[in-house]
């Protein structure tokens, strides 16, 4: 999950002006390139990491529907050819196999 919930992720999520390098996994391996202005802390870093997991984990349903909806024309050729019912049984089995949870 390199990315979404990293300690740069985290940092810029806290200050999106912040100036960084990250070289490690550990407070002591970012080096504040703007000398931290906010005095953004290890325990702040680590409760965003925390927040922007869950919020990931939480969309899994979203992420998990994209993949399998057929592409934007073949649901238009769809709602053209068989009209708006027979689309949307299309897209309801995709939903109904990845609810909001």
């Amino acid at each position: 999950m390199v990315g979404v919930n990293d300690i740069g992720t985290a940092i810029l999520a806290l200050d999106a002006n912040a100036e960084i390098t990250v070289r490690g996994n550990t407070f002591d391996s970012i080096e504040w390139i703007d000398k931290n202005p906010n005095n953004i802390t290890w325990e702040q870093i680590q409760a965003k990491q925390a927040e922007l997991t869950t919020a990931y984990n939480n969309a899994a349903y979203q992420r998990n529907r994209k993949a399998e909806y057929p592409s934007i024309a073949d649901q238009l050729d769809k709602i053209y050819h068989d009209g708006i019912d027979a689309w949307k049984v299309v897209i309801k089995a995709t939903k109904d196999k990845y609810p909001k949870e």
